[in-house]
């Protein structure tokens, strides 16, 4: 007797073709930018591409891996023609097909968030090749052996540095030290390339980049402009400080997000107030009064991650961690707010740190570690208006930002104050003015 066919296999048909549509449409919008370039490879094979990854995705695993070995089979021919017209392998279209067939199974599968961002990212990378280009060829050694650095801290390292206390007293935790000081290092980094790409075009965007890589360096470099112009940038390096302030408080409120989110929200009022304020002191003055001709200053900016800067880091922020906790330990919450003074004079962005650090490890809580951190960026404003003070030698120019910043200062002071004052009148906030006190058994 002749045996009969197998059963058809039973899909639902709104599923299947929102699988299909899905895979055809990622397929399509990676080869619109293939075929405005006028590849070879462009709309529809890029749809067919797609269309056959799915098609696999839905028969099974089998089925998948056939599907793209013949995706693999259509690329060698590809080449091959390639090689044959213009002595030049398609190498960029051929990852280009390969990830949109692997789009398609994925689509195939029931995926719909993963396949679609793939397919974003695919196009972004194909239509910005004369950006990144461009970008990396700026790149210098150093940047380069920075970026590589930082992989190697960051991949290489930490899983190897102990979990643990190494000291008796529990204050010195090698791993969690390492996290913050990766987490710094890398905003810095990041930040640098910003204003490599961006610093040069104006002084709002000059002094805030620059603000948020080095908020010293920035204004440091600003008044030695003034002193050297004999005051003809005076508007200038006045916006430029201002907003390298507001770029401070910027940088020092992400750290504390990312480290201890609760400090962040118990320290919102008065992180808000100076940025603001900064801000608008800035854009103000300089709508009022403008230099004519004035042209944004050259910082002498160098990338902040190096293997001296990285243990820098480190250093600072172990001994402020250490020396805040004992400070806590010994004069309360007082003695913490003396440590975070002093830290913000030195590196304002170690200081609230090391204050999310401990707030996360609840040694002190969410609103004492924003108060810290609010009084390290006040102290580092100072700091700023001590060296403009004292490089620039222009008393005009240290009267109109003894005035702003003071301003700043004052509203940063009030905002703190009524931060903490908030759970008095909502009983319902998270946090108190005090120390996290101990369990007791």
């Amino acid at each position: 007797m002749m045996e009969g066919l197998p059963p058809v296999v039973s899909w639902p048909p709104l599923q299947t073709l929102m699988r299909l549509t899905l895979a055809l449409a990622v397929g399509l919008f990676v080869g619109l930018e293939r075929e405005w370039r006028g590849k070879e490879a462009g709309l529809r094979t890029f749809g067919f591409a797609a269309l056959l990854g799915g098609m696999g995705g839905l028969l099974g695993p089998n089925f998948a891996l056939l599907s793209l070995a013949l995706l693999g089979v259509l690329l060698c021919f590809l080449n091959w023609q390639s090689l044959r017209a213009n002595g030049g392998a398609e190498l960029t279209t051929s990852a280009a097909l390969l990830v949109t067939g692997f789009t398609g199974v994925l689509c195939g599968l029931g995926h719909t968030v993963t396949p679609a961002a793939v397919g974003v990212t695919t196009a972004g990378l194909l239509a910005w090749k004369e950006r990144m280009a461009t970008f990396s060829h700026k790149i210098t050694a150093e940047e380069l052996r920075s970026a590589i650095l930082l992989a190697i801290l960051a991949f290489a390292i930490y899983p190897v540095l102990p979990a643990q206390p190494v000291d008796p007293w529990g204050l010195i935790e090698p791993r969690a030290a390492w996290v913050t000081v990766i987490l710094i290092a890398a905003i810095g980094f990041v930040n640098y390339l910003l204003w490599k790409m961006f610093g040069t075009h104006g002084v709002e965007v000059t002094g805030f980049l620059g603000g948020l890589v080095n908020s010293t360096v920035t204004v440091a470099e600003l008044a030695n402009r003034v002193r050297e112009t004999s005051g003809r940038l005076l508007d200038v390096a006045y916006r430029g400080v201002m907003l390298a302030t507001a770029a401070m408080a910027l940088r020092n409120a992400v750290l504390l997000g990312l480290l201890s989110f609760r400090a962040l929200v118990d320290s919102a009022i008065p992180l808000v107030l100076i940025l603001l304020s900064s801000t608008g002191l800035a854009l103000v003055r300089s709508r009022v009064e403008a230099t004519p001709g004035a042209e944004p200053p050259a910082l002498p900016l160098k990338s902040p991650f190096s293997l001296p800067s990285a243990l820098k880091f480190g250093l600072i922020f172990l001994a402020l961690q250490v020396v805040g906790t004992v400070g806590q330990t010994l004069l309360g919450r007082w003695g913490f707010y003396a440590v975070s003074a002093v830290g913000g004079l030195v590196s304002s962005a170690s200081a609230v740190a090391s204050a999310a650090s401990l707030c996360a490890n609840g040694t002190i809580s969410p609103t004492t570690a924003g108060v810290g951190a609010i009084i390290a960026s006040l102290a580092s404003a100072a700091i700023n208006f001590i060296l403009v003070a004292r490089v620039s030698e222009q008393r005009s120019l240290t009267l109109r930002l003894g005035r702003a910043l003071g301003v700043v200062m004052l509203l940063g002071l009030v905002g703190a104050l009524v931060q903490t004052r908030l759970p008095e009148f909502l009983p319902n906030t998270p946090g108190s003015p005090g120390l996290i006190e101990p369990h007791q058994p």
